[in-house]
C-alpha cells in the first residue's frame, strides 16, 4: 500500500464519518419532530365550525461555540495541529477516538455537525499534500495513538 493510497484512506475515513455524523444528526431531527411529513388535512365535521392553524417555522440551532466545555481546546490550536490531531486520527482506526478529536476540534457539537466542517476537509486535502513527512510518522495504529495520547488533552 502505498503512501498516496494511505492518504486517501485516512481522508476517505474522515470523510466517511462526517457523512455518518449528518445522517445521525437528519435522523435525530426526523425523530425529535423538528422535520415532520405533511400530514392529510381533513376535518372532523361539516357542519361543525373548525378553526385551523398550522405553524411552519422550524429552528435548528447549530452550536459552532469554540469555547464550549467539549471543544475548549480548539480556539486556541493552530490549523496545523488540528490536521495533524485529524490525520492521526484517521490512521488509530479507533472510532472513539475519531469522535474525541471531532469534538475537541468543534466539528461534532450536540446539535449536529458544525458547518465549518466540509470547509475544514478541503482545506485537510490540500495541507495533506504538503506535510508527507508528518504522515509518515503517524501511519501506523501504534504510531498515531502515540500521538493522539500525546496531543490530544493540548
Amino acid at each position: 500500500m502505498t503512501k498516496n493510497v494511505k492518504i486517501a484512506l485516512g481522508c476517505g475515513a474522515v470523510g466517511c464519518l462526517g457523512l455518518i455524523v449528518v445522517v445521525i444528526a437528519v435522523g435525530v431531527f426526523i425523530f425529535t419532530g423538528v422535520i415532520k411529513a405533511p400530514g392529510i388535512y381533513s376535518p372532523p365535521d361539516r357542519s361543525s365550525n373548525y378553526n385551523y392553524n398550522r405553524n411552519s417555522n422550524v429552528s435548528v440551532n447549530v452550536n459552532t461555540n469554540e469555547n464550549s466545555n467539549s471543544n475548549s481546546g480548539s480556539s486556541t490550536m493552530s490549523d496545523d495541529d488540528k490536521h495533524k490531531l485529524l490525520m492521526a486520527a484517521s490512521f488509530a482506526n479507533d472510532t472513539e477516538m475519531m469522535q474525541r478529536v471531532m469534538r475537541k476540534l468543534g466539528f461534532v457539537t450536540d446539535t449536529g455537525v458544525a458547518p465549518n466542517y466540509a470547509q475544514f476537509l478541503q482545506e485537510h486535502a490540500e495541507w495533506a499534500h504538503r506535510n508527507q513527512a508528518f504522515i509518515d510518522s503517524v501511519n501506523t495504529e501504534a504510531s498515531a495513538r502515540a500521538y493522539l495520547n500525546a496531543h490530544i488533552d493540548d
